[in-house]
C-alpha cells in the first residue's frame, strides 16, 4: 500500500485530496502547519508527500529543507498558489521533486503522483552507483566522489549531473535539461542551465569533459 503524507492548511482542501486519493487506493494522513508536518514525516512510512508552500508556523519551503536532510528520495511535489518563479525555483532547488499551482485539475495531480511514484520505485531497483570518468555518483546517499575525494554540490546540480551522466555521450539541449530537472512548467531565465553546467565544471574539473554543443546545448563524454 502507498501511504501519502498531505501537508496543506486549507482543511476543506487537505480532505479533499485525502477523499480523492483514498478512491485511488492510496492510505493518506493529513497535517495541517509546518510544524506538525514535519513530526508526522519523522513518525511515520511514507512513499510520497504532498507539501504547500503557504504553512503556518514553519513555511512549507523550510519543511522541505528539513525532510530532504533526513531523507534525500522519498517524492516530494509542492502545491502552491503562488506564481512566482522564484518560489518554484527555490523549491526545485532545495529538493522538491515536482509542483503544481492551485487550483489544479484533481487527474494532473494524480499523474503527477503516478509519475514521482514510477521514477522512486525505478530507482530503488537500479543500482544506486553511477560512473563516468573517475567520478562516482551514488543516488541514494547522494554523495559524489573524484579520486575518492568528496565533492559538494548543491541538490540542484546534483540533479544536473546525474542527467548527463545518464545521457552521456549525448547532446542536450536546455530546454531538455530544464524539463528534467526544474520541471515542464518552469517558465523562467534558460540561462539558469549555463550557471549550472559552469559550477559542475569547475567544482569537477570537468571542462574538457562538459562540451558546449554549439547551436545545441551540452554534451558530457568518456
Amino acid at each position: 500500500m502507498v501511504n501519502i503524507l498531505i501537508i496543506e492548511d486549507e482543511k476543506k482542501i487537505a480532505r479533499i485530496l485525502q477523499l480523492e486519493l483514498e478512491h485511488e487506493g492510496y492510505e493518506t494522513d493529513a497535517a495541517f502547519n509546518g510544524i506538525n508536518g514535519l513530526e508526522k514525516f519523522k513518525t511515520g512510512r511514507w512513499d510520497l508527500i504532498l507539501l504547500d508552500v503557504m504553512l503556518p508556523e514553519l513555511s512549507g519551503l523550510e519543511v522541505l529543507r528539513r525532510i530532504r536532510i533526513i531523507n534525500a528520495n522519498i517524492p516530494i511535489i509542492l502545491l502552491t498558489a503562488r506564481n512566482s518563479v522564484h518560489d518554484k525555483v527555490s523549491g526545485l532547488d532545495l529538493g522538491a521533486n515536482d509542483y503544481i499551482t492551485k487550483p489544479f485539475e484533481i487527474e494532473e495531480l494524480l499523474a503527477r503522483i503516478r509519475a514521482c511514484l514510477r521514477t522512486s520505485q525505478s530507482k530503488l531497483i537500479q543500482n544506486d552507483t553511477l560512473k563516468i570518468l573517475d567520478i562516482t555518483v551514488n543516488e541514494k546517499t547522494r554523495e559524489v566522489k573524484r579520486d575518492d575525494n568528496l565533492i559538494e554540490l548543491t541538490p540542484k546540480e546534483f540533479d544536473v549531473l546525474v542527467f548527463f551522466i545518464e545521457n552521456k555521450g549525448i547532446a542536450l539541449n536546455r530546454d531538455q535539461i530544464l524539463t528534467k530537472v526544474w520541471g515542464f512548467e518552469y517558465f523562467g531565465d534558460t540561462n539558469i542551465v549555463d550557471v549550472y553546467v559552469r559550477h559542475l565544471r569547475k567544482k569537477l574539473s570537468i571542462a574538457d569533459s562538459l562540451q558546449t554543443i554549439r547551436g545545441v546545448g551540452y554534451r558530457l563524454k568518456e
